[in-house]
């Protein structure tokens, strides 16, 4: 595992401090687990073998999952949590200080901004929104609650990432103009599937929560909710925006991008997927001092093969070289490709654990503050908008809007469920 480390570069990335906390160094801080999936899961036992945590609740709106991560966080600190169905029971509860939340990207929002209102400090998962307009609600959620907020885009806390860009900072391949992150992996086909009854364990109302109602099917859960409009982000948003955080970071650009274009589409599947199996995108920005920069993005879930050495991976193109960037390490290469520094080192979920808790007790901004993942989740949401309208985006990164075209623009935000109690207001 990656051991945690000081940040040499933490204040280039890092905006002022949240408000002042009242924890110590050595407090246990009572935490609770909303979704318990694979991600949520590996949370919640990560966090009951560590000493300074206590998990006093896991919550699922499948009665089974929160009974099985229940079991697995007794298993690992020897205290059984409450195994609870509804968000709303771990939000009341006055002795939980803090939340992990890994549901569905729908949720991902709706439950952030409810902790924070409710006084907790939150972790939520990436994509850190289902649409742009929601992450601008969620930074404002923790400002003005003076609420830590971290995105679950792990790689901020990596030393192996951290040492790559500052290497690039510092001008190991010279200006880096252009950067690329790519998604290049074999997803199944989730086939077609009609309208049936959820099973006994499922709360499928409280699953749907504030997304417009629609029948349940067999093939959405447990994973493929991913893959529809009304529920996730593609795996642009799932597994892309990894690689595209650590693209827009290395670029070294720190506002929504000017132009969006590209194309993306099902070329491969032919299954209730909504979203694109096969994406190509690109994103100008105006860069410092008007000076233009590009960030790629491709993705093909259909290919047994991977790209550059590496499935799911970065590339920097400077002025005096390149970099790529995968999940083991990192390498220069310099003029006729001739190898450069280097780096080995892997991701875990312990150091940004670490980071998100040490937060807390501090008050400083963490390594995946809200504000920093929202521009980076911000390129999916534009991403799918491109694929979904076929058309090329002119934005406003200031306003945080897309100009001279009403059907995208509508885009930027969603409809909820009408009168849901989870709506978040301003959406």
């Amino acid at each position: 595992m990656t051991p945690l480390h000081r940040r040499e570069f933490l204040a280039a990335i890092v905006a002022a401090p949240a408000a002042a906390s009242a924890f110590q160094a050595n407090d246990r801080i009572t935490v609770g687990v909303i979704g318990c999936g694979g991600m949520g899961s590996s949370h919640a036992k990560t966090l009951a073998g560590r000493k300074d945590v206590a998990v006093a609740c896991v919550c699922d709106p499948d009665r089974n999952r929160a009974n099985a991560a229940a079991k697995s966080v007794e298993g690992a600190s020897g205290r059984a949590p409450k195994a609870v169905q509804d968000l709303r029971a771990i939000l009341e509860d006055k002795s939980v200080e803090a939340v992990w939340i890994a549901t569905c990207d729908h949720w991902h929002a709706p439950a952030a901004i409810l902790a924070a209102d409710a006084g907790k400090h939150v972790y939520v998962e990436k994509p850190c929104s289902h649409n742009l307009r929601e992450g601008r609600l969620m930074i404002e959620s923790a400002r003005r609650n003076g609420k830590v907020m971290q995105v679950g885009t792990q790689r901020r806390s990596s030393e192996c990432t951290q040492k790559a860009v500052q290497a690039l900072r510092d001008g190991v391949i010279g200006e880096v103009l252009v950067s690329k992150a790519w998604n290049s992996q074999l997803r199944r086909d989730i086939g077609k599937a009609r309208p049936a009854e959820p099973p006994a364990h499922l709360d499928y109302d409280l699953w749907v929560g504030p997304a417009p109602r629609r029948p349940y099917q067999p093939n959405l859960l447990p994973y493929n909710w991913h893959w529809f409009f009304d529920f996730g982000t593609g795996d642009i948003g799932n597994d892309g925006v990894h690689q595209i955080d650590v693209a827009r970071w290395g670029l070294g650009v720190e506002t929504l991008p000017v132009r969006a274009a590209g194309i993306g589409g099902k070329l491969f599947f032919d299954d209730d997927q909504e979203f694109p199996d096969t994406h190509t995108m690109a994103f100008e920005f105006a860069g410092k001092d008007g000076k233009k920069k590009m960030l790629l993005y491709e993705q093909r879930i259909w290919s047994p093969y991977s790209q550059e050495g590496e499935e799911n991976g970065d590339a920097f193109y400077g002025t005096r070289g390149m970099m790529i960037v995968g999940r083991q390490g990192w390498q220069v290469y310099g003029k006729a490709n001739e190898p450069g520094p280097n780096f080995k080192g892997g991701v875990s979920l312990v150091p940004h654990h670490s980071n998100f808790l040490e937060c807390i007790r501090t008050g400083a901004r963490p390594n995946a503050d809200i504000e920093i993942n929202h521009l980076s989740s911000a390129l999916c949401h534009l991403g799918n908008i491109v694929a979904r309208t076929g058309r090329a985006l002119k934005i406003d990164p200031a306003k945080e809007a897309v100009e001279g075209d009403e059907e995208a623009a509508r885009l930027l935000r969603r409809t909820y469920r009408e009168g849901h109690w989870a709506v978040p207001k301003g959406a």
